[in-house]
C-alpha cells in the first residue's frame, strides 16, 4: 500500500483474531439466480445473487471474483439464530422488467418478519449496493440484531486475505485487502460494531452460532481465509444500505465506498434503471417465445453483462465456479474465462438481436486475440492470457464465420477482416480435418460438429478472399473445404453400429485419429477412444462405434446437409434411443454416452468424476433442426423457458433422474454446475430469431448453396487429394490431382514409370497457406505416383526426406460410395 494507511483510524477493538488461517477456502454454489452490473462502462463491477444472497462479485474485470459472498445474520441475543440462505424462504423479483435491478423479500420460517433487499451497483464506481428494509412483528423486531457479513476472496482466492476494522469520517467499517487490491465494506448509517475473523475459528458467524450475539469484536485478522461482520442498529434504522466497494488501494477503495453512500439509494436506483432501459428488446421475437419474452429480454441482459468494460468486446463463459462450493482457490479459472466458441455464439445471438455494434467489438477483441500463427487458446484470460493450451479447430473456425455474418450485414464498419480471416483459414488447412480437441473439449480426431465448422468456415473465407478479389486465395480455400466435405461421412460414421437395433449407418461422436496421424493416442487400441471423467473403476475406454452425439446436426444448421438426409434421419434415431432426456418441463439430451461431466449418480458435486446429465443447450440445436425439418420447433422454446430459474437464468446441465430432495436435486432444474450458461442464452435467442424468421439464423448461405443440393446439381466436384506428412494417402482415383501440402517451402521429385522419367515441381502458397504441390493425373491412368521431398537450407545442401513414398492410382469405380 502507501504511506497513507498511517494515518488511517484503525480500530483493534479486541486485538487480532485467533484460528489462524482459517479453514481451506471454498468458492459458493453456481446455480445463480441473477448476475448484474452497471450499464455505463465506468462501473467496472460485476455481482451474482444466488439463494436469495449476493455471491461472487468481480473488479475490476469480469474474470477477477473478489468476493465469496455476503449474507445477513439475525438473532434476539437469546432464543434464535437466522441466517438467510438457511433459515428464510425468499421470493426473487427484478424491480424492473428491462434492468437486472434485483429484489428478495424473505421472511424468517415462521413469518415473524420480513426482509426486504434490493441490489444494484452504482453506475459510475465499482461499488456494489444492498438495500435493506425489515417489517415485522414489532415484538420481535424490538429485540432483533441484524449482522451484514462478508467473505472476501480477493485477487480470485481467499487465502491470504487480510482485514481490519478502521473508522472513517466518523463511521465504523471495514477495510480488506490482498495484494493491490483493496476492499471497503460499510453502511449508510455506519456499523455499531465490526469484527474481522479467520473462516471456521473466529468468524462471526461462529460467534453468532455458538453464542446467538456478537461477543467478538476482532479488530484484524491476517493472511488467511477470512470472514469481516458489522451489525447494523435496525431498533433505529429499519432501512439502511450496505456498501461494497473496491480499488487499487485503500484509499480508492474507501473513496468510491464514501462516494458513492453520500447519494441516496433511490438516485442511484432510478439512474441503474435508466440506462439500462436504453437496451431496446429484440423486435418481433416476443411474438414466437412461450413466455410474452421474458427469458427473452433477460437472455439478452445476461449476455450484455457478460462483456468485459476494460477490454472492450471480451464476454466470458459464465460468471460462475460449476461445482463452486466444492471448488477452492486451485481452481483459478471456473466459467470466467473466454472460449472464443461461447463468445462467437454469443456475438451471434447479439447480432440475431440487432446488436451489430456489440457483435463488431467482440470480433475486433478477438482480431487483438489472435495468435500469429492465426489461432486461438482454447480459453483465456480478458488480457488475452492463455489459460488452458487445447487446439480446437472450430474455436479457429467460429471467428471466421462472425467476420462473414457481420460483413453480410454491412457491419464491419472500418475494420479491415482480411488479414485475420485469412490467417484463420490457413491455420485451419494446417491441422484439419484432425483436431486434438472437439467442442466438448475432450477427444481428438475426425468429429462432426468441429468439421461443419471448418468447412463454413473456409468458405466464408473464400467468399470474403474473392470480393477482396484474391481469387487463388478463394480457389485454395473452397478447394480445401470440397476435399473435406466430399470425405466427410466417410471419416465421421460407421457402418456396424451397435447402438441402436435398426440402425447401423450412422454418425459418431468422433474417430479417433490413426497412427500416425496428429494427435493419436497409442495407450489405447486403434480404433478406440478414452472417456474422461469416468468413475473410478468404470470402463473409459470405447470403441468409437461405441459413442454417439449430436454434433452432426451442426452439418444442418450451417447448410452442409439437408434435414432429410437419410443419415441424418438416421443418426437421429440412435440420439434419441441414446442421449434423449424427459423432464417435467420438456425434453432435453445428454451430450454424448458414457459422459462423465456431470453431477454424481448420488447427486454429490462433480470432482473430476461424475455422470454427465442433460444440457439445455442441446433442446435448442434440436429446436433448430426441426425448424429445418419443417416440423413443431416451438415446444423447444417452451422448455427452454421452463428449464431457466426463477430469475430467468439457464443452467448448463439439468437434473435428468429421480428427484434427490436432501441434495437439492430434481429433475429438469439446475444439476450444480455452471448457471448461467451464456452460449445456451445466445442458443435460445437465436431459436427465436430462427422461429420469427423461419429460418435458421446461423444459416450460412454460400454454404447452403454449395452443398446442400443433391450432388447431380452441385456447381463443382472435388478432385483434389491432400497428402501430408503426418497425414499421408496411399491412393486416389484416376483424374484426381495429388495435393501434397508441408508448412515449409519445399521441392517435389517425383515419377509416374518408377523412374524412367524423372519431373521435379516447386511449391508455392497462397497468402498465408501452406505450401504444396499439385501433381495431376489423366482421366485413364491408372499405377501409381512416387515421390520424395526436399527442403532448401540457406547456406547448405538441401534437407531431403530420405525416403520415396508411393501413391496408387486407382479407377474410379462404378459406385463412388464408401
Amino acid at each position: 500500500m502507501n504511506d497513507l494507511t498511517a494515518s488511517y483510524r484503525w480500530l483493534d477493538d479486541d486485538g487480532a483474531a485467533f484460528g489462524a488461517p482459517g479453514m481451506e477456502p471454498r468458492w459458493t454454489s453456481s446455480e445463480k439466480d441473477a448476475v448484474s452490473t452497471a450499464y455505463a462502462a465506468s462501473s467496472r463491477v460485476w455481482f451474482t445473487v444466488s439463494h436469495g444472497t449476493l455471491n461472487e462479485i468481480y473488479y475490476p474485470t469480469i474474470d477477477r471474483p473478489q468476493t465469496r459472498d455476503m449474507e445477513l445474520l439475525f438473532s434476539d441475543g437469546e432464543t434464535f439464530f437466522h441466517e438467510e440462505k438457511r433459515n428464510f424462504e425468499y421470493d426473487f423479483h427484478y424491480i424492473d422488467a428491462a434492468a437486472p435491478a434485483v429484489r428478495v423479500v424473505a421472511s424468517d420460517l415462521d413469518g415473524r418478519y420480513t426482509v426486504t433487499k434490493e441490489f444494484i451497483s452504482d453506475p459510475h464506481h465499482p461499488v456494489v449496493l444492498m438495500n435493506v428494509k425489515i417489517t415485522g412483528d414489532e415484538e420481535i423486531l424490538s429485540r432483533l440484531k441484524c449482522y451484514a457479513l462478508l467473505a472476501p476472496h480477493l485477487n480470485g482466492g481467499g487465502a491470504e486475505n487480510s482485514a481490519r476494522s478502521i473508522d472513517v469520517a466518523g463511521q465504523r467499517c471495514l477495510l480488506a485487502w490482498k495484494g493491490d487490491t483493496s476492499l471497503a465494506f460499510g453502511a449508510d448509517c455506519g456499523f455499531v460494531r465490526t469484527s474481522c475473523g479467520y473462516v471456521g475459528t473466529s468468524d462471526g458467524y461462529q460467534n453468532l452460532l455458538q453464542d446467538m450475539r456478537m461477543s467478538w469484536q476482532f479488530g484484524q485478522a491476517l493472511d488467511g481465509n477470512i470472514a469481516l461482520m458489522g451489525e447494523i442498529d435496525i431498533a433505529r434504522n429499519r432501512e439502511f444500505t450496505v456498501a461494497i466497494s473496491f480499488g487499487d488501494g485503500h484509499h480508492a477503495a474507501i473513496a468510491h465506498m464514501m462516494q458513492t453512500l453520500a447519494t441516496s439509494y433511490e438516485d442511484h436506483q432510478k439512474r441503474f434503471i435508466d440506462q439500462w432501459q436504453r437496451v431496446n428488446p429484440p423486435a418481433g421475437l416476443a411474438a414466437v417465445s412461450a413466455d410474452g419474452g421474458r427469458l427473452m429480454r433477460i437472455s439478452q441482459n445476461v449476455l450484455l453483462t457478460h462483456e468485459d468494460k476494460t477490454y472492450s468486446g471480451a464476454f466470458i463463459a459464465s460468471a460462475s465456479v460449476p461445482w463452486g462450493a466444492s471448488k477452492g482457490d486451485s481452481d483459478l479459472g471456473g466459467y470466467h474465462l473466454v472460449w472464443t466458441r461461447d463468445m462467437v455464439q454469443t456475438a451471434s445471438a447479439l447480432l440475431a438481436c440487432g446488436r451489430t455494434d456489440t457483435a463488431l467489438r467482440a470480433l475486433v477483441y478477438l482480431a487483438c486475440t489472435q495468435r500469429p500463427d492465426g489461432s486461438f487458446a482454447q480459453n483465456f484470460w480478458i488480457d488475452g492470457t492463455p489459460y488452458w493450451t487445447g487446439i480446437q479447430l472450430d474455436e479457429v473456425a467460429f471467428p471466421i464465420i462472425l467476420a462473414w455474418r457481420l460483413w453480410k450485414q454491412d457491419g464491419l464498419g472500418n475494420f479491415d477482416v482480411f488479414p485475420f480471416v485469412a490467417r484463420a483459414a490457413a491455420f485451419l488447412m494446417r491441422y484439419a480435418p484432425v483436431t486434438q480437441q472437439e467442442r466438448w473439449e475432450e477427444a481428438a480426431g475426425y468429429s462432426p460438429s468441429t468439421l461443419a465448422a471448418v468447412i463454413a468456415g473456409l468458405i466464408c473465407a473464400a467468399d470474403i478472399a474473392r470480393d477482396r478479389k484474391s481469387l487463388e486465395l478463394a480457389d485454395y480455400l473452397e478447394a480445401y473445404a470440397d476435399w473435406i466435405e466430399s470425405h466427410l461421412d466417410e471419416w465421421t460414421t460407421t457402418t456396424e453400429g451397435i447402438l441402436h437395433p435398426d440402425v447401423k449407418y450412422h454418425y459418431m461422436r468422433i474417430r479417433p485419429p490413426a497412427k500416425g496421424e496428429p494427435f493419436h493416442d497409442d495407450s489405447v487400441p486403434e480404433g478406440m477412444i478414452r472417456i474422461n471423467n469416468r468413475e473410478p473403476g468404470e470402463r473409459n475406454v470405447f470403441e468409437a462405434r461405441e459413442v454417439i452425439d449430436g454434433g452432426f446436426l451442426e452439418l444442418v444448421r450451417y447448410g452442409i446437409r439437408r434435414a432429410d438426409d437419410p443419415l441424418i434421419v438416421d443418426s437421429l434415431k440412435v440420439v434419441d434411443h441414446c442421449l434423449k432426456i424427459e423432464t417435467p418441463f420438456g425434453v432435453s439430451w445428454r451430450r454424448y454416452n458414457h459422459d462423465g461431466y456431470g453431477q454424481k449418480k448420488d447427486g454429490g458435486p462433480y470432482d473430476g468424476s461424475g455422470q454427465g446429465r442433460a444440457w439445455p443447450i442441446l433442446t435448442g440445436e434440436r429446436g433448430h433442426y426441426e425448424l429445418c425439418a419443417g416440423s413443431d420447433f416451438s415446444k423447444y422454446i417452451k422448455a427452454i423457458e421452463q428449464f431457466s430459474s426463477v430469475g430467468g437464468m439457464l443452467p448448463e446441465q439439468v437434473w435428468d433422474h429421480d428427484d434427490i430432495p436432501l441434495r437439492g436435486m430434481y429433475r429438469g432444474r439446475s444439476a450444480g454446475s455452471a448457471q448461467p450458461l451464456v452460449w445456451a442464452h445466445a442458443e435460445y435467442l437465436k431459436l427465436l430469431r430462427s422461429a420469427a424468421d423461419g429460418r435458421v439464423f446461423d444459416r450460412i448461405q454460400a454454404v447452403e448453396d454449395r452443398y446442400a443440393v443433391p450432388k447431380e446439381k452441385r456447381k463443382f466436384s472435388n478432385r483434389i487429394e491432400i497428402f501430408e506428412l503426418g497425414r499421408p494417402i496411399s491412393s486416389l482415383w484416376s483424374g484426381y490431382t495429388l495435393r501434397i501440402v508441408d508448412p515449409e517451402h519445399f521441392r517435389v521429385v517425383y515419377t509416374y514409370d518408377n523412374w524412367a522419367t524423372t519431373l521435379t515441381l516447386d511449391s508455392r502458397s497462397v497468402l498465408y497457406s501452406t505450401s504444396f504441390v499439385d501433381i495431376p493425373t489423366g482421366a485413364d491412368q491408372v499405377g501409381k505416383i512416387t515421390f520424395t521431398m526436399a527442403w532448401p537450407v540457406e547456406g547448405q545442401p538441401d534437407r531431403w526426406l530420405g525416403r520415396n513414398i508411393d501413391v496408387s492410382v486407382d479407377p474410379v469405380p462404378a459406385s463412388t460410395k464408401v
